[in-house]
């Protein structure tokens, strides 16, 4: 069981989607950070410390949207995985596509789960259950 609080970075530029995740955290009573990046790029700056944006500590979680300006979710997870100071990250998909080729390509890169976000809140919560609980069970690198 991991003993040190984990923060959540949240690659995501849909703005509702920012506010379901944040009302979702309150709702379960997360008090977890909750990091957001509304792109690819802007999450690889947290996640090195670069362009005057301080580096997220281990350990983390990755929540990761796929359709994103700039870099999306499946070209960023290319970067994280040829990256040997990050491709150990543990990355949750939450994307709106239901494409299989799209799911696929996610598992091939080594994400955690692949979730379909729902525009119902459950949705929401219940991805954030699953995510919050998987952290204190599992042993995280």
């Amino acid at each position: 069981m991991s003993t040190k609080e984990v923060s959540f970075l949240l690659v995501e530029d849909d703005e509702v989607d920012l506010m379901m995740m944040r009302r979702a955290f309150r709702e379960l009573k997360i008090a977890n950070p909750l990091i957001h990046a509304e792109n690819g790029l802007v999450a690889l700056d947290h996640l090195r410390g670069t362009n005057g944006v301080q580096q997220l500590a281990a350990p983390y979680i990755i929540m990761l949207d796929l359709n994103m300006p700039l870099m999306g979710g499946l070209e960023f997870l290319d970067v994280v995985r040829e990256d040997a100071s990050l491709h150990r990250s543990i990355v949750f998909v939450l994307t709106t596509s239901g494409a299989e080729r799209d799911r696929l390509s996610a598992y091939d890169k080594h994400v955690a789960g692949y979730i379909v976000k729902s525009n119902a809140a459950s949705g929401f919560l219940d991805a954030v259950t699953m995510i919050d609980s998987y952290w204190r069970i599992v042993e995280l690198p």
